[in-house]
């Protein structure tokens, strides 16, 4: 009863920025929010939200406009027209909404949580008077390198070889994010990524999709400039991390079904499987899809591997979709699949949401980052974390079929490979112990949760 008392006095609008990695975290987050009483209604743009079949149970869905409501693909012809667009439109009708919420619903807004990539956001939380919170979807390592560019102590393009940043390993070159090195042609992308950090000082709170045990040393750095950050990592379903909340097994906007995935894994022996995915925006070439098609047919274990439907048309002509030793589908549930015993390896892109859901699953990686934050991640993943292995590319920046299965081969058949799955599994107990009673990020949400049944 408590609870439900609480959820009158407040009411939490939670803004996505329109794309699946940031939808899925910020939408499980809105989950806990709701499981500890507070209201929430989640919001992202008119066009985004059409391709959200359902939501959770009690979570209810509101949109803005980005100016492209029919769909970005076509309309804006780059990403700085879309961003001038959003820019100019996303404040206007949040306003609109705000006030819409305010004088009709009977429950006014007392909080914006808004996705850091949309830094305005804060601006209109401050002309209602309500608290905001920005909301970081990525892992602080990337974080403090998109901030340290933001302080002027990291210029694009880069001219050192190493570099050196508080809290971090030593990077190299091909350890940074990939828009330090299309900077002088394509400035748009850097300059948006470190423009997250314009006002993030004056946000009331900072909550990250990461965990405190896993980036210990960067949390405490950053703690010490922002005193209100906190880790809520890892942002995916209970059922998959602690099992406290027993219908919560997905996101909640899966439109697809992966029966046949899990049905194929089922007849597979523990640990056999090499999993393959890139994710819902890599745009491979059609030679890294084959060097992939090959390696994978001639590895020695089964291999299950999501194409997406716009990528099929580069698969080889006689790949065979569905063999004896392989199975390619355009869509399946990657938590699932991942949860699975069968799995023994996870050849990834490496974007943060499925890298924190393989640390969290406990399963190694091979990794082949495309682009963004991904190479950073990567760096983690071998160096830091030593739960993978990254597959070293040629001059056209491909992975070759011999590298593909000499690194599958090595993670799911070596000493090194061995390592690699106990420090894979202890991460996956602390992932689950971090979101349960007393743990890291759990303690985090609560207090944060608190300071809004205070306001």
């Amino acid at each position: 009863m408590e609870k439900k008392s609480k959820a009158k006095r407040v009411h939490c609008l939670v803004l996505a920025y329109p794309a699946q990695g940031h939808t899925n975290p910020m939408l499980q987050f809105s989950k806990l929010l709701q499981h500890e009483g507070v209201r929430v209604t989640f919001v992202s743009t008119v066009f985004h939200c059409k391709n959200m079949k359902k939501l959770p149970p009690g979570i209810s869905l509101e949109t803005i406009s980005d100016g492209f409501d029919s769909g970005r693909i076509g309309e804006a012809k780059s990403l700085r027209v879309y961003l001038d667009q959003f820019w100019q439109v996303g404040p206007k009708t949040l306003v609109e909404l705000l006030e819409k919420l305010n004088g009709s619903s009977g429950h006014p807004i007392d909080c914006l949580v808004y996705d850091s990539f949309m830094p305005w956001a804060l601006e209109v939380a401050r002309s209602f008077g309500i608290v905001g919170v920005v909301f970081l979807t990525q892992n602080m390592a990337v974080n403090s390198i998109y901030y340290h560019v933001h302080l002027g102590k990291l210029q694009a393009p880069l001219k050192e070889e190493e570099i050196s940043l508080p809290a971090l390993p030593q990077l190299q070159l091909g350890d940074m994010p990939s828009f330090f090195f299309n900077y002088v042609e394509h400035p748009v992308f850097l300059d948006f990524l470190v423009g997250q950090f314009s006002n993030i000082d004056k946000a009331d709170w900072i909550i990250c999709n990461s965990f405190y045990e896993l980036e210990k040393e960067v949390a405490d750095w950053t703690m010490k400039i922002w005193p209100k950050f906190r880790t809520i990592g890892p942002s995916i379903p209970s059922m998959f991390l602690d099992k406290q909340t027993q219908d919560d097994e997905d996101y909640g906007v899966a439109q697809f079904t992966s029966e046949e995935c899990i049905k194929w894994l089922d007849d597979k022996i523990k640990e056999s499987v090499i999993y393959v995915s890139f994710g819902s925006m890599a745009i491979l070439s059609e030679e890294q899809i084959e060097e992939l098609a090959y390696g994978l047919r001639d590895s020695e274990s089964y291999f299950l591997w999501v194409v997406r439907a716009s990528e099929e048309t580069k698969l080889p002509k006689n790949f065979e979709k569905k063999s004896e030793k392989g199975l390619v589908v355009s869509w399946c549930s990657q938590l699932k699949v991942l949860a699975h015993e069968a799995v023994g390896c996870f050849v990834t892109h490496c974007g943060w949401n499925s890298t924190l859901e393989a640390l969290s699953l406990g399963v190694p990686m091979v990794a082949i980052p495309q682009e963004a934050d991904q190479s950073t991640n990567a760096k983690h993943i071998e160096d830091v974390w030593k739960v993978g292995i990254k597959a070293s590319v040629d001059e056209k920046h491909v992975v070759r079929r011999e590298v593909l299965k000499r690194c599958t081969r090595e993670v799911m058949d070596s000493e090194r490979g061995e390592e690699m799955k106990r420090n894979a599994m202890q991460l996956k107990t602390l992932a689950a112990n971090v979101v349960g009673e007393g743990g890291s990020s759990h303690r985090n949400i609560t207090e944060f949760v608190n300071s809004l049944f205070h306001l």
